[in-house]
C-alpha cells in the first residue's frame, strides 16, 4: 500500500493548505515554554505561548474529521523557579475551542534518565522541611475528541487491515493511564536539539487512534518522527514545521533521502503568500523559513 507525505514549512497557526476535515487523526507535541534546557526565551510571555496553543487548537478543529481524536505531548514547565500549569490551561483552551477531553495518559520515563538534580538536591544541602522540590519524569498525553465517532463509517476490510494485536495490547499495558517508554535520550543523531518525543509513543497512538489508509497531521513536525511512524504504519502523513533546515533531518528519519520509494513525499515552502513545491527529483536551498518568533492572541 502507497502513502502520501507532505511537509509543509509554515506556522501552524494558520493551516490554510487543509481543508476542513480532511484528517483524521492529530498527534503532536508543541514547544516548551521557554525551557531553559531546548527553547530559552522562545516566547515573550506564558500568555503569548497560550495563544499559540490556541491559535493551533482552533486551526486543528476545523480540519479534523468529525469524531475523531487529537492526542497532545505537554506537561507543565519550572521557568526561572516558576511552575506554569501548562498542561490544565491547555486542557480548558481546547475545551473552549470546541474539544471534549476524552482522557490522559502519564508517560513515565525510564527510573534511571534522572538523576538527583539541582532541584532536588536542594534538600541534601538543607535537608529540612519546605526545601523539598522534586524531579519530573512524567509527562502528559491529553486525549480530546471532536464530536461522536461513527464506528459504522469504517468498511471491513479496513477495520481488519488496522486491527490491534490484543497480546502487544495486553503484554506492553497499553491499557493502563500509565505508559512506561523510554525517552529519546539527548545526542541522538537525528535529535539534536529538538525535543522529539520517542517512536514508540507516535506507535501507539496512530495504532490506536486512526485506520489504515488514513491521514494523521502533526502540526509541530519537528525531526519527523510522526511521519516516520505512519508511514510505517501504512498511513498518510501531512506535517507543519517552521524550521526550515529541518527538511534534510526528516527526509531522513522518514526514509526520503532518494526518489527509489514508491511512497510519495512533498515540501511545501511559504514564500509571502505564495508556495514553493519541492519534489524528490529537486530539494531547494533557501532559508527563509517563517522561524522567527509569532505572537498568538
Amino acid at each position: 500500500m502507497n502513502t502520501k507525505h507532505k511537509v509543509i514549512f509554515g506556522n501552524c497557526m494558520s493551516m490554510t493548505e487543509l481543508s476542513d476535515e480532511s484528517v483524521h487523526f492529530i498527534v503532536t507535541s508543541p514547544p516548551y515554554f521557554n525551557a531553559p534546557f531546548d527553547y530559552k526565551g522562545l516566547f515573550e510571555n506564558y500568555e503569548q505561548y497560550l495563544g499559540v496553543i490556541k491559535r493551533m487548537a482552533r486551526e486543528a478543529y476545523r480540519v479534523l474529521q468529525n469524531g475523531r481524536i487529537f492526542a497532545l505531548n505537554i506537561d507543565d514547565m519550572l521557568v526561572n523557579g516558576q511552575k506554569y500549569p501548562i498542561t490544565a490551561d491547555t486542557i480548558k483552551i481546547f475545551q473552549s475551542v470546541g474539544f471534549r477531553y476524552r482522557d490522559k495518559i502519564i508517560w513515565k520515563k525510564p527510573d534511571g534518565y534522572l538523576r538527583i538534580s539541582k532541584r532536588s538536591g536542594v534538600l541534601l544541602q538543607n535537608p529540612y522541611p519546605m526545601y523539598f522540590y522534586p524531579d519530573n519524569l512524567l509527562e502528559s498525553i491529553v486525549i480530546f475528541q471532536k464530536g461522536k465517532f461513527d464506528y459504522h463509517s469504517i468498511s471491513k476490510e479496513v477495520r481488519e487491515q488496522s486491527k490491534i494485536d490484543k497480546k502487544e495490547f495486553q503484554d506492553n499495558n497499553w491499557h493502563k493511564t500509565i505508559w512506561e517508554m523510554t525517552n529519546v535520550l539527548p545526542g541522538s543523531k537525528l535529535e539534536k536539539n529538538i525535543a522529539a518525543f520517542p517512536d514508540e509513543l507516535a506507535y501507539r497512538l496512530i495504532k490506536l487512534f486512526s485506520y489504515v489508509g488514513e491521514t494523521v497531521l502533526d502540526p509541530f513536525l519537528g525531526s519527523g518522527t510522526t511521519m516516520k511512524i505512519a508511514r510505517q504504519l501504512y498511513r498518510n502523513s501531512i506535517g507543519y514545521e517552521i524550521i526550515r533546515d529541518l527538511e534534510s533531518v526528516i527526509r531522513k528519519k522518514v526514509g526520503f533521502e532518494t526518489i527509489k520509494n514508491s511512497d510519495t513525499f512533498k515540501v511545501v515552502e511559504r514564500n509571502n503568500g505564495k508556495y514553493r513545491y519541492v519534489t524528490l527529483e529537486y530539494i531547494e536551498s533557501k532559508k527563509n523559513a517563517d522561524n522567527s518568533k509569532n505572537n498568538g492572541n
